[in-house]
Protein backbone atom coordinates (compact mmCIF):
# COMPACT_ATOMS: atom_id res chain seq x y z
CA UNK A 1 0.00 0.00 0.00
CA UNK A 2 1.24 3.53 -0.73
CA UNK A 3 2.66 5.37 2.24
CA UNK A 4 0.37 8.09 3.64
CA UNK A 5 3.30 10.51 3.52
CA UNK A 6 3.58 9.91 -0.24
CA UNK A 7 -0.12 10.67 -0.65
CA UNK A 8 0.27 13.90 1.32
CA UNK A 9 3.25 14.85 -0.84
CA UNK A 10 1.28 14.26 -4.05
CA UNK A 11 -1.67 16.25 -2.72
CA UNK A 12 0.67 19.03 -1.65
CA UNK A 13 2.26 19.14 -5.11
CA UNK A 14 -1.19 19.20 -6.67
CA UNK A 15 -2.31 22.09 -4.50
CA UNK A 16 0.85 24.04 -5.27
CA UNK A 17 0.40 23.45 -9.01
CA UNK A 18 -3.21 24.67 -8.80
CA UNK A 19 -2.10 27.74 -6.87
CA UNK A 20 0.60 28.52 -9.43
CA UNK A 21 -1.86 28.23 -12.30
CA UNK A 22 -4.42 30.35 -10.45
CA UNK A 23 -1.83 33.05 -9.77
CA UNK A 24 -0.69 32.92 -13.39
CA UNK A 25 -4.23 33.35 -14.67
CA UNK A 26 -4.92 36.11 -12.15
CA UNK A 27 -1.95 38.10 -13.46
CA UNK A 28 -3.03 37.62 -17.07
CA UNK A 29 -6.61 38.70 -16.36
CA UNK A 30 -5.40 41.69 -14.34
CA UNK A 31 -3.17 42.70 -17.26
CA UNK A 32 -6.03 42.52 -19.74
CA UNK A 33 -8.29 44.53 -17.41
CA UNK A 34 -5.62 47.22 -17.05
CA UNK A 35 -4.99 47.36 -20.80
CA UNK A 36 -8.74 47.75 -21.39
CA UNK A 37 -9.11 50.51 -18.80
CA UNK A 38 -5.94 52.61 -19.16
CA UNK A 39 -4.26 51.40 -22.35
CA UNK A 40 -1.09 49.51 -23.11
CA UNK A 41 1.42 52.28 -22.43
CA UNK A 42 0.04 53.14 -18.99
CA UNK A 43 -0.21 49.52 -17.88
CA UNK A 44 2.78 49.07 -15.59
CA UNK A 45 3.96 46.30 -13.32
CA UNK A 46 2.63 48.34 -10.39
CA UNK A 47 -0.87 48.68 -11.85
CA UNK A 48 -0.95 44.98 -12.67
CA UNK A 49 0.06 43.74 -9.23
CA UNK A 50 -2.28 46.22 -7.55
CA UNK A 51 -5.16 44.85 -9.62
CA UNK A 52 -4.10 41.22 -9.13
CA UNK A 53 -3.34 41.53 -5.43
CA UNK A 54 -0.08 39.63 -5.89
CA UNK A 55 3.58 40.44 -5.35
CA UNK A 56 5.86 41.90 -8.01
CA UNK A 57 8.01 38.78 -7.85
CA UNK A 58 5.12 36.69 -9.17
CA UNK A 59 5.46 38.33 -12.59
CA UNK A 60 9.11 37.32 -12.81
CA UNK A 61 8.37 33.85 -11.45
CA UNK A 62 5.66 33.07 -14.00
CA UNK A 63 6.57 35.24 -16.99
CA UNK A 64 10.17 36.36 -16.64
CA UNK A 65 9.09 40.00 -16.58
CA UNK A 66 6.48 42.39 -17.97
CA UNK A 67 7.17 41.62 -21.65
CA UNK A 68 6.56 37.93 -21.09
CA UNK A 69 3.35 38.73 -19.22
CA UNK A 70 2.11 40.94 -22.06
CA UNK A 71 2.84 38.18 -24.57
CA UNK A 72 0.95 35.68 -22.43
CA UNK A 73 -1.96 38.09 -22.04
CA UNK A 74 -2.44 38.66 -25.77
CA UNK A 75 -2.17 34.91 -26.40
CA UNK A 76 -4.80 34.30 -23.72
CA UNK A 77 -7.13 36.84 -25.35
CA UNK A 78 -6.62 35.09 -28.69
CA UNK A 79 -7.33 31.70 -27.12
CA UNK A 80 -10.62 33.00 -25.71
CA UNK A 81 -11.61 34.24 -29.18
CA UNK A 82 -11.02 30.81 -30.71
CA UNK A 83 -12.69 28.97 -27.85
CA UNK A 84 -15.90 30.84 -28.60
CA UNK A 85 -15.52 30.27 -32.35
CA UNK A 86 -14.84 26.55 -32.02
CA UNK A 87 -17.77 26.18 -29.64
CA UNK A 88 -20.07 27.56 -32.35
CA UNK A 89 -18.41 25.47 -35.03
CA UNK A 90 -19.00 22.33 -32.97
CA UNK A 91 -22.73 23.00 -33.28
CA UNK A 92 -22.41 22.91 -37.06
CA UNK A 93 -22.86 19.40 -38.43
CA UNK A 94 -19.63 17.80 -39.75
CA UNK A 95 -21.42 17.28 -43.07
CA UNK A 96 -22.75 20.86 -43.13
CA UNK A 97 -22.43 23.05 -46.18
CA UNK A 98 -19.31 25.27 -46.10
CA UNK A 99 -21.43 28.42 -45.97
CA UNK A 100 -22.72 27.32 -42.55
CA UNK A 101 -19.15 27.36 -41.22
CA UNK A 102 -18.64 30.83 -42.67
CA UNK A 103 -21.83 32.01 -40.96
CA UNK A 104 -20.56 30.60 -37.65
CA UNK A 105 -17.34 32.62 -38.00
CA UNK A 106 -19.29 35.83 -38.65
CA UNK A 107 -21.76 35.31 -35.84
CA UNK A 108 -18.99 34.43 -33.40
CA UNK A 109 -16.96 37.51 -34.33
CA UNK A 110 -19.97 39.80 -33.85
CA UNK A 111 -21.34 38.09 -30.74
CA UNK A 112 -21.61 39.89 -27.40
CA UNK A 113 -19.13 37.40 -25.96
CA UNK A 114 -16.44 38.55 -28.39
CA UNK A 115 -17.44 42.00 -29.61
CA UNK A 116 -17.81 44.01 -26.42
CA UNK A 117 -16.24 47.20 -25.11
CA UNK A 118 -13.68 45.40 -22.97
CA UNK A 119 -12.42 43.16 -25.79
CA UNK A 120 -12.41 45.94 -28.38
CA UNK A 121 -10.28 48.16 -26.15
CA UNK A 122 -7.90 45.29 -25.46
CA UNK A 123 -7.45 44.37 -29.12
CA UNK A 124 -6.96 47.90 -30.37
CA UNK A 125 -4.49 48.59 -27.57
CA UNK A 126 -2.47 45.51 -28.50
CA UNK A 127 -2.63 46.29 -32.19
CA UNK A 128 -1.11 49.66 -31.43
CA UNK A 129 1.97 47.75 -30.25
CA UNK A 130 1.91 45.09 -32.96
CA UNK A 131 4.19 47.00 -35.32
CA UNK A 132 7.02 46.91 -32.80
CA UNK A 133 6.40 43.49 -31.24
CA UNK A 134 6.25 40.38 -33.40
CA UNK A 135 5.05 38.34 -30.44
CA UNK A 136 1.99 40.59 -30.13
CA UNK A 137 1.45 40.90 -33.87
CA UNK A 138 1.25 37.13 -34.30
CA UNK A 139 -1.82 36.98 -32.03
CA UNK A 140 -3.57 40.22 -33.08
CA UNK A 141 -3.31 40.03 -36.86
CA UNK A 142 -6.58 40.11 -38.81
CA UNK A 143 -4.82 37.85 -41.31
CA UNK A 144 -4.32 35.20 -38.66
CA UNK A 145 -3.64 31.90 -40.43
CA UNK A 146 -6.25 29.95 -38.48
CA UNK A 147 -9.10 32.33 -39.19
CA UNK A 148 -8.05 33.10 -42.74
CA UNK A 149 -7.47 29.41 -43.48
CA UNK A 150 -10.86 28.40 -42.13
CA UNK A 151 -12.67 30.98 -44.27
CA UNK A 152 -10.55 30.35 -47.35
CA UNK A 153 -11.15 26.60 -47.34
CA UNK A 154 -14.89 27.11 -46.97
CA UNK A 155 -15.01 29.66 -49.78
CA UNK A 156 -12.80 27.46 -51.94
CA UNK A 157 -15.23 24.56 -51.56
CA UNK A 158 -18.06 26.84 -52.66
CA UNK A 159 -16.24 28.24 -55.68
CA UNK A 160 -15.04 24.83 -56.84
CA UNK A 161 -18.55 23.43 -56.64
CA UNK A 162 -19.84 26.27 -58.81
CA UNK A 163 -17.23 25.66 -61.51
CA UNK A 164 -16.07 29.27 -61.21
CA UNK A 165 -13.09 30.49 -63.19
CA UNK A 166 -10.01 30.68 -60.93
CA UNK A 167 -11.79 29.49 -57.77
CA UNK A 168 -8.71 30.05 -55.59
CA UNK A 169 -8.57 33.74 -56.46
CA UNK A 170 -12.28 34.19 -55.84
CA UNK A 171 -11.93 32.39 -52.51
CA UNK A 172 -9.01 34.64 -51.52
CA UNK A 173 -10.95 37.77 -52.45
CA UNK A 174 -14.02 36.59 -50.53
CA UNK A 175 -11.86 35.76 -47.50
CA UNK A 176 -10.09 39.12 -47.40
CA UNK A 177 -13.32 40.97 -48.14
CA UNK A 178 -15.14 39.24 -45.29
CA UNK A 179 -12.29 39.91 -42.86
CA UNK A 180 -12.11 43.56 -43.97
CA UNK A 181 -15.82 44.07 -43.36
CA UNK A 182 -15.60 42.40 -39.96
CA UNK A 183 -12.68 44.66 -39.10
CA UNK A 184 -14.77 47.65 -40.15
CA UNK A 185 -17.58 46.49 -37.88
CA UNK A 186 -15.17 46.36 -34.94
CA UNK A 187 -13.99 49.90 -35.72
CA UNK A 188 -17.60 51.09 -35.90
CA UNK A 189 -18.35 49.43 -32.56
CA UNK A 190 -15.25 51.04 -31.01
CA UNK A 191 -16.46 54.52 -31.94
CA UNK A 192 -20.23 54.00 -31.63
CA UNK A 193 -20.84 51.18 -29.13
CA UNK A 194 -24.29 52.42 -28.09
CA UNK A 195 -25.56 52.78 -31.66
CA UNK A 196 -24.07 49.55 -32.97
CA UNK A 197 -26.62 47.00 -34.18
CA UNK A 198 -25.33 43.42 -34.35
CA UNK A 199 -28.20 42.17 -36.48
CA UNK A 200 -27.66 44.97 -38.97
CA UNK A 201 -23.93 44.23 -39.04
CA UNK A 202 -24.62 40.56 -39.83
CA UNK A 203 -27.13 41.52 -42.52
CA UNK A 204 -24.62 43.83 -44.22
CA UNK A 205 -22.00 41.08 -44.36
CA UNK A 206 -24.50 38.53 -45.64
CA UNK A 207 -25.62 41.00 -48.31
CA UNK A 208 -22.01 41.19 -49.50
CA UNK A 209 -21.74 37.39 -49.52
CA UNK A 210 -25.12 36.89 -51.19
CA UNK A 211 -23.99 39.16 -54.03
CA UNK A 212 -20.93 36.93 -54.53
CA UNK A 213 -22.64 33.59 -53.88
CA UNK A 214 -26.43 33.99 -54.29
CA UNK A 215 -27.04 30.25 -54.14
CA UNK A 216 -25.29 29.98 -50.77
CA UNK A 217 -26.23 33.12 -48.80
CA UNK A 218 -29.16 35.45 -48.35
CA UNK A 219 -29.63 38.39 -45.97
CA UNK A 220 -30.33 36.00 -43.09
CA UNK A 221 -27.14 34.01 -43.47
CA UNK A 222 -26.27 30.66 -44.97
CA UNK A 223 -28.69 28.86 -47.28
CA UNK A 224 -28.41 25.35 -45.90
CA UNK A 225 -29.22 23.63 -49.16
CA UNK A 226 -28.17 25.62 -52.23
CA UNK A 227 -29.87 23.21 -54.66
Amino acid sequence: MPDSADNETEESHGRRAQLRERNRLTLIEATLDCVAEIGFARTSVSTIIDRAGLSRGMIHLHFNGKDGLMDAAVQHASDLYYQNLYMLLEKVRPSAWPQERIEAVIRSDLSETILNQNNVRIWYAFRGEARERQSIRSFSDTRDDRLRGLLFQAFLTITRASDAHDPAQIARDATHGTLAILEGMWADYLIHPDAFDRNEACRIIFRFLSALFPQHFDLRGAIADPH
